[in-house]
């Protein structure tokens, strides 16, 4: 059965509705999203009908997943998927299921970290940043001084916990704004890196 067909539940811009809204920048950054993805993805035409808050999206999402970070890229997405699994988020766990899929080269991984990122077998490092992450969604009340001492001897820099924390912060949430307006993934990411 496939997903319903809508971007979001919401009324979204039409083609020329983007057209006229959208600034250069923001025209420019959409054909290259369709350059390099081969698609717009449904989060941006869904942030589009409110032009600034695209914007803020877009930069807040770039600086956080393609910044410097000691964290790789890799592991940003893992995060996201983790983060998104704990709150079922259907969009976030499958365009960013799908992110890990291409950038581990393990068609497996993401679905691993999206039913239960423990069966996955993964180094002390990481195990460590996605406990770190998945507690601080499901439990933040309970986050304490042990779990940055727990990512400082996995060998976290302080740096790099703040950007766990960030990223972890980030997904929590966009998560909520796409359960909150029914956002569905585009349909090529089920499909791809398998």
């Amino acid at each position: 059965m496939p997903q319903p067909s809508h971007i979001m539940a919401l009324k979204t811009a039409s083609a020329q509705q983007l057209e006229a809204r959208l600034d250069d920048d923001m025209k420019k950054y959409f054909a290259v999203c369709e350059e390099k993805l081969g698609l717009v993805p449904n989060v941006l035409l869904a942030y589009a009908s409110r032009p600034e808050k695209l914007k803020n999206f877009v930069s807040f999402y770039n600086e956080l997943m393609l910044g410097e970070s000691g964290l790789s890229k890799l592991e940003r997405e893992m995060i996201a998927v983790v983060v998104s699994s704990a709150n079922h988020c259907y969009y976030c766990v499958v365009a960013h299921g799908q992110a890990v899929r291409k950038l581990s080269g393990d068609p497996e991984l993401g679905e691993m970290l999206a039913i239960n990122y423990r069966v996955a077998k993964l180094s002390a490092r990481r195990r460590a940043m996605l406990d770190f992450a998945c507690k601080l969604t499901v439990s933040p009340n309970l986050v304490d001084d042990r779990d940055r001492a727990a990512l400082r001897e996995a060998g976290f820099s302080d740096d790099e916990i703040f950007d766990i924390a960030d990223t972890a912060g980030f997904f929590n949430m966009s998560n909520r704004v796409a359960t909150g307006v029914d956002m569905m993934p585009n349909p090529e990411y089920h499909r791809r890196d398998r």
